[in-house]
């Protein structure tokens, strides 16, 4: 419950969060990290709550689901949605295609932006065993300057949808939909979501297919491993697509 009765005061963790956030405040204003997800969307709220000052920033990777960002134009309209120097698919062909144990994607499209920046954002510690470990205030361990304020840390899926109900919060329409996170299209850490996701966007599982039969060629111009493993593009496709990757609830790493 966002407000508990304790044996010798009440918690309301709206009110904490609120004044964390005041009692924080950088001189330029936090540097907010909108995915457009159910936590984003309250920390979005809660900013705007405190009446801090505050940008809000977009990563856009390329293969983000639509309804996020018909979401984000509709309801986040002060969100500036930042678009990457190449689309995601692009850099596959140089890069490969990213695995759970080799995620080139997340640092170049998803947590880019917010250096030598107080960033807000929606990680909490009931997501994942890793995020249990994670502390209301972090500095970036990348050395880029920035620092972190997860600000909901503590909180639970129910309280976040508490939130939602009691301040009358839009959300992406995904979640009625029965997705319980939100991140990139074919994610290899979605596990066997990935390939609902590919029958649910025809057009994006084709556009990931064009990018793996450049990849393929890619390989084979240069010698690489994968170009013996495979006999086309499309195979390298399916065989990343159905590879059976158990579900890692960091799915967005950072942001969510």
């Amino acid at each position: 419950m966002l407000i508990e009765k304790q044996l010798f005061e009440t918690r309301d963790k709206v009110a904490e969060a609120i004044q964390v956030l005041r009692d924080l405040e950088p001189d330029e204003g936090y540097y907010v990290a909108d995915s457009g997800g159910k936590d984003s969307d309250v920390i979005y709220a809660l900013v705007h709550m405190a009446g801090v000052k505050a940008d809000y920033h977009h990563n856009l990777t390329t293969i983000d689901p639509p309804e996020v960002i018909y979401h984000m134009r509709d309801n986040h309209k002060d969100t500036v949605i930042e678009r990457p120097d190449k689309p995601l698919l692009q850099q596959l062909i140089k890069s490969g295609y990213p695995t759970r144990q080799a995620r080139w994607c997340c640092a170049l499209y998803k947590e880019r932006g917010g250096e030598n920046r107080f960033v807000v954002t929606g990680v909490r510690a009931q997501e994942s065993a890793k995020r249990a470990g994670r502390k209301m205030v972090e500095f970036c361990y990348r050395g880029t300057g920035k620092r972190y304020l997860n600000i909901i840390r503590n909180w639970t899926d129910d309280e976040v949808w508490e939130f939602h109900r009691k301040y009358n919060i839009p959300y992406c329409k995904l979640y009625d939909e029965g997705w319980k996170r939100i991140g990139c299209l074919m994610c290899p850490n979605a596990g066997k979501e990935r390939i609902k996701h590919a029958e649910r966007y025809p057009k994006f599982k084709q556009a990931f297919i064009r990018a793996f039969n450049r990849r393929y060629q890619y390989a084979v111009e240069n010698n690489l491993t994968s170009a013996s493993r495979f006999s086309s593009g499309e195979e390298m496709f399916y065989f990343w697509l159905e590879e059976r990757e158990k579900e890692n609830p960091d799915q967005t790493v950072m942001f969510e």
